[in-house]
């Protein structure tokens, strides 16, 4: 486009200021006589964007006058950018040069998320623009992320409180209200009932002090030393009061006119809608925290697999709370599990796809499924969640998955494009786990692989999101280490453990990702607390399993466990006999509950089913469930696993 004027209207031409040319528009649009007008239009034509209420003075020949300019893209039918239509607005003509930089720094209004930031924008254009002093109170409702009231309820509201001052002579004047305190109620007069409909309240001295009294605690409060004339303006969106704003004028300035009580009523319109979008912002912000913080589980569990502790830090700035999330839970055979997990994008969506990602996750836990498969399976329902999703690039993430087995001190985990724990052995030494990256969620058909690492006891694992390392991973990693070296020591408490590694990341204050640290110091069961024996696939063997269980109780002295005990490993082993065949393993566990285990060779899972009355067998598994406080099935690599929990009677 060549940007020439092609058509305007008579309210246009109405605009023409005095003094000026023919042509006038036509030099407005010109190179020469309007370059930040016609970069401006450029700019909207390019891109397709709006630009708005910038001010631009007309030049030679014209009195002092300027136009605010909204400028918007016209496309043809086909999509192509056709022109750019203006609406322009008249600036009054008093003070073009200081309107016109006032309109301009209105700009930065709105440019922040972060209701109070919007506030001290307003003051930092108030002040110089308008006045010598400026402040902003807000009801509690906008800082708390509540819905605020509509309208002003006077007397019946909650007291306001100042968030945002600025003053021309540097700091704020003592005796004011000051950022932080409670603004004094005022007593409702004709004078102030302009707050209430949105009309902007012009007082001198004089009036100020009619309308608080003769309170010097008040007079103190609202009116500055050498005060003329004050500015007060709601700040009202969509019928809703979001707050208010005062400017006062000192000294032997002139008084305000009908240019600055114009000039007050755009900029609070302007603040007001940036505080509505900074609160809709917060107020999704904050659903969301609560959201993932309802998901996450307690920041620290205890067991006999050792101990964990969490910690968890949501972006700063404009990009909210993310899919960040991590837990530990206890799985079969005093074994516990622990993942983290990253989702894609932040705000709501995300923290919803975190929590289905989360609820899956618990779920497949329960079904001991090995990390490979875990993950696998995890994948499969961030495929379908594509499928349902708008935009499928939005769903998926990654995730590290492992469980931790007391008894043989292993760790099996696998990682689905997470990055890799860190490990910090008993004796100090700090390093990675070579776990093997697989895919992210989503992505890729590639296996995931399993990484099995042996932990002695005090070892302390330490798994963690991206957003810990940085953009720079090499740095981010090095840093880690060097900090867990001096951190993690024995006794430490490992919450503290947590918050020293956020506390000594130096971009974790401000983060521009989610943060999540899981920290897991291991134990171990002692192997006077453990039996384990194997037999043949021969109907003798059940009577020796009985032996050795009833020898091994009466040495752990559990006899009330006995009789229970032995019906419980006569059935398990008596199936294993008939329908798996041999090698057939047994193990008891002691801890807070006795596990009860029984491994054969078949893949086939046992299943519970009613037996009718008439039926010779099928209640084994009845009475196994009625004698057990839990159990169930797990694969492994030789076969599969059947476990049984059943309470030890406290001593």
């Amino acid at each position: 486009m060549n940007m020439q004027l092609v058509r305007t209207n008579a309210a246009m031409d109405a605009l023409r200021p005095r003094g000026a040319e023919d042509g006038w528009l036509c030099r407005l649009v010109a190179r020469d006589g309007g370059g930040a007008a016609r970069a401006a239009f450029e700019h909207v034509a390019a891109t397709g964007s709006s630009v708005a209420a910038r001010v631009y003075g007309l030049g030679p020949g014209a009195a002092a006058s300027a136009l605010s300019l909204s400028c918007f893209r016209v496309d043809g039918a086909l999509g192509v950018p056709a022109g750019v239509m203006v609406e322009a607005t008249r600036v009054p003509e008093a003070g073009p040069a200081r309107l016109g930089d006032a309109y301009r720094t209105a700009f930065d209004i709105g440019q922040s998320l972060d209701v109070v930031q919007v506030a001290q924008d307003l003051t930092a254009v108030l002040v110089p623009a308008l006045g010598d002093h400026a402040a902003v109170d807000y009801p509690d409702d906008v800082l708390q992320g509540r819905d605020p009231a509509y309208g002003y309820h006077g007397q019946e509201a909650a007291a306001p409180r100042r968030v945002a001052v600025k003053s021309a002579h540097g700091a704020w004047p003592g005796p004011l209200v000051q950022v932080g305190e409670e603004v004094p109620r005022v007593k409702e007069s004709p004078e102030t009932a302009a707050k209430s409909v949105g009309g902007v309240l012009v007082a001198d001295a004089a009036l100020a002090r009619r309308i608080l009294g003769d309170d010097p605690v008040l007079l103190a409060k609202f009116i500055p030393e050498g005060m003329r004339d004050s500015l007060g303006c709601p700040l009202y969106r969509g019928g809703r009061f979001f707050g208010y704003a005062q400017v006062y004028r000192t000294g032997a300035s002139t008084p305000f006119d009908g240019t600055d009580i114009k000039l007050m009523h755009d900029l609070c319109a302007r603040t007001a809608t940036a505080i509505d979008n900074a609160f809709r912002f917060t107020r999704e912000h904050q659903t969301a925290v609560v959201l993932q913080r309802s998901l996450l589980p307690p920041s620290a569990t205890r067991s006999v697999a050792g101990e964990t502790a969490g910690v968890y830090v949501p972006a700063g700035g404009a990009l909210s709370v993310g899919g960040d999330w991590y837990d530990a839970f206890n799985l079969s055979s005093l074994r516990v599990g622990l993942v983290v997990g990253d989702v894609v994008g932040h705000g709501l969506e995300a923290a919803a796809t975190m929590a289905r990602l989360h609820t899956a996750v618990q779920t497949l836990a329960d079904l001991d499924l090995p990390p490979d498969e875990l993950l696998t399976r995890l994948d499969d329902l961030v495929r379908r969640m594509q499928l349902e999703a708008d935009e499928p690039d939005t769903v998926g993430g990654s995730c590290l998955f492992a469980v931790y087995d007391p008894v043989d001190r292993t760790c099996r985990m696998a990682s689905a494009g997470h990055p890799p724990p860190a490990l910090v052995t008993p004796d100090g030494d700090v390093g990675f786990v070579p776990v093997a990256p697989g895919p992210l969620l989503g992505v890729g058909d590639n296996p995931f692989e399993v990484t099995t690492v042996t932990l002695p006891p005090g070892s302390t694992l330490v798994c963690y999101s991206d957003g810990l390392l940085g953009r720079d991973v090499v740095q981010g990693s090095e840093h880690l280490k060097a900090v867990l070296a001096g951190q993690c020591v024995a006794g430490r408490a490992l919450e503290a453990v947590g918050r020293a590694v956020l506390d000594l990341t130096p971009h974790a204050e401000h983060p521009t990702d989610d943060i999540t640290v899981l920290v897991a110091r291991t134990q171990a069961v002692p192997e006077e607390s453990t039996a384990l024996w194997e037999y043949p696939a021969d109907p003798a063997a059940v009577h020796q399993a009985r032996a050795h269980v009833n020898a091994q109780l009466e040495a752990w002295d559990l006899h009330e466990l006995l009789f229970s005990t032995e019906l419980i490993v006569s059935e398990l082993v008596t199936n294993a006999i008939r329908y798996a065949g041999e090698p057939i393993g047994l193990r008891l566990i002691r801890d807070r509950v006795l596990v009860c285990e029984v491994s054969d060779p078949s893949s086939t899972q046992p299943r519970l089913r009613r037996a009718l009355t008439s039926d010779e067998g099928g209640r084994g598994l009845f009475l196994v469930a009625q004698l057990t406080t839990r159990w169930g099935s797990r694969y492994t690599d030789r076969g599969k696993t059947i476990w049984t929990e059943q309470r030890l009677t406290p001593p």
